[in-house]
């Protein structure tokens, strides 16, 4: 298991990690990359913790997600399983797991006073926070994909959903686009990740 993980999160990450996993009897599956999110946490019918993280993500993003998932079957265990899913509980299991992480020797330097400042006070997703998804994805292998918020106004994009929208307006910090089919509005976060579609 640890030369696996090995290939998914930073060295140094290896051997702490493997005894969390160890120690919260996780069965762990790197899946294939599914649309809607990096990782998930489920309990399975025998009662066996399940944790299903994204292949495609870069290893500090991967690190930060699969600590996300154990602090959910951590906080659960801790707290009982009527508590909010990124509530309190969770949010403070999460603080005090991935603090351990946060060092020069696991993730690069430019990195460390962005997580610190995000894990002052984590949220559901390391996404919404604009700055240390930016900093995640320049990790990431090379794509073709653009965020919301370098696009061009005017702009035509599409999404993993396969629908297409152009940019329009921006919104307070959310920008607002219109769905090509049906002259809905929508509101994207800047980050959002899109495909940039060429009309001539």
């Amino acid at each position: 298991m640890s030369e696996t993980l090995a290939k998914y999160i930073p060295e140094h990450a290896v051997k702490p990690v493997f005894d969390l996993i160890v120690a919260n009897q996780v069965h762990l599956k790197i899946v294939n990359e599914r649309q809607t999110r990096h990782g998930d946490y489920r309990r399975g019918p025998s009662g066996k913790h399940e944790i299903t993280v994204n292949a495609s993500l870069n290893k500090y993003r991967f690190l930060i997600t699969l600590i996300h998932e154990i602090s959910h079957l951590v906080a659960f265990e801790k707290f009982g399983r009527n508590i909010k899913p990124h509530g309190n509980e969770w949010k403070f299991t999460f603080q005090r797991m991935m603090v351990p992480f946060i060092r020069p020797e696991i993730f690069p330097g430019q990195l460390l006073p962005l997580l610190a400042r995000h894990f002052k006070n984590p949220t559901a997703s390391s996404d919404t926070d604009t700055t240390l998804s930016l900093a995640l994805k320049q990790y990431d292998k090379e794509n073709d994909k653009n965020y919301v918020f370098e696009i061009p106004y005017g702009s035509v994009f599409r999404i993993k959903n396969g629908k297409v929208f152009k940019k329009i307006a921006v919104r307070t910090k959310r920008f607002e686009c219109l769905e090509i089919s049906s002259g809905k509005l929508y509101l994207f976060n800047p980050n959002a990740e899109v495909e940039l579609i060429n009309i001539q």
